[in-house]
């Protein structure tokens, strides 16, 4: 069994004794805590009654993304995430969604602290696979701070890793191995279409004001190979379709905005489509925007009032009475299609990492009942607003 000693963050002087595989944490006083909790308690320790504000910078245009250097981490923001979904199909014609998220967050805690325990950059990350046998989500989540080899996040491309959870990017593939609670997972993604850069050259904006923006790009029609393991069950190969965003910014919503609809939808005629709407407290539509990419690579951006999202059906979870619009009318630039979900209850509870509750759902794309594309919706903010 692997054990430590740190600097206890229970501000009771002694010191504190881990055991990484079970996740918990001991002080010599005996009081207890979970990775989760020691993370936070960490954090709290770090922050000096005199500590000075962090500055986080904003979002400019203007400045022209570089890569492979924007497709690594940016520290100095204060938010950013990578985002994988897909469809995929085991040998049997079995349909299964999958969805690997991992953050980065600046908390901005005694910056200038000389201490090696500082924790200048959190680290979480989100593993689910939809698979309509099972009924609802199978789910995992982890949080570290950066460094100690607990967590790291590369800057010159993309290599986030937390413990054995890690996502990289190497010769225009993207690799990404997860050992979950109840499944394993190793996926090989393939890029097939140019980067498509939303908004304004990459600048995404979300409100009214200028600095209400983040970075943004997107890898949609990713060609996905790999494995999945679950408990109890055979080793499978999988086969499908994906979409990657990599998304930083340090001021998102102003506080009109409680949270946001968003889907990335692969299209079968090799096109894409995104839109997203960030929805008030009274539940109307305080922005919007998206791309569409047809099929040869072109691409153009859609305005706030090209963007209409209406909810057709809703779901409300068993285990928090939330409810969720899961069947939805998105229309975007004039065309209209109906995202419906693979299965109802594809809730994922993250209030252990970063803090929220949402929906994140494999959905299929109609027009007139016939499927046109298959891709994620994403409902966040029905249970309370999204904080950052």
């Amino acid at each position: 069994m692997k054990t430590g000693t740190f600097g206890c963050p229970f501000f009771c002087g002694c010191r504190l004794r881990s055991c990484h595989r079970e996740r918990t944490y001991v002080c010599s006083d005996n009081r207890a805590m979970d990775r989760r909790q020691f993370v936070v308690a960490a954090a709290s320790s770090a922050l000096a009654p005199s500590g000075l504000a962090a500055q986080w910078p904003v979002v400019v245009p203007g400045t022209p993304l570089r890569f492979p250097r924007d497709h690594g981490a940016h520290p100095e923001f204060r938010t950013e995430w990578w985002y994988l979904t897909a469809w995929l199909r085991d040998p049997a014609g079995h349909d299964l969604g999958v969805q690997i998220t991992f953050f980065r967050s600046r908390p901005g805690l005694q910056e200038l602290s000389s201490s090696r325990f500082a924790p200048d950059q959190l680290l979480f990350a989100h593993a689910a696979i939809a698979d309509a046998s099972h009924g609802r989500l199978r789910h995992d989540q982890r949080s570290a701070r950066a460094g100690f080899d607990l967590a790291s996040a590369s800057t010159t491309t993309t290599d986030v890793r937390i413990g054995d959870w890690r996502l990289t990017l190497f010769d225009n593939t993207y690799r990404v191995q997860i050992d979950a609670g109840d499944f394993s997972l190793e996926l090989k993604c393939e890029e097939a279409r140019a980067i498509q850069l939303q908004g304004d050259r990459g600048v995404s904006r979300k409100g009214l004001r200028q600095h209400q923006a983040s970075w943004y790009y997107s890898h949609p029609q990713l060609r996905v190979t790999g494995t999945l393991h679950r408990n109890g069950q055979r080793r499978v190969t999988l086969t499908g379709t994906g979409w990657l965003d990599h998304e930083w910014f340090s001021e998102l919503l102003d506080d009109r905005a409680t949270g946001w609809d968003w889907c990335g939808i692969n299209l079968h005629d090799g096109g894409s489509l995104m839109a997203f709407r960030i929805r008030d407290h009274g539940g109307g539509q305080a922005w919007a925007g998206g791309s569409r990419q047809l099929a040869s690579g072109a691409a153009k951006s859609l305005s706030p009032h090209e963007i209409r999202f209406l909810p057709l059906r809703f779901w409300r979870s068993p285990r928090t009475g939330v409810g969720y619009p899961v069947v939805m009318d998105v229309t975007a630039g004039g065309e209209r299609l109906t995202l419906e979900p693979m299965f109802d209850d594809q809730e994922l509870d993250a209030r252990a990492t970063t803090g929220t509750l949402y929906w994140e759902g494999a959905v299929r794309a109609t027009v007139d009942n016939r499927e046109v594309g298959r891709g994620y919706l994403e409902l966040t903010g029905y249970g309370q607003r999204v904080r950052f």
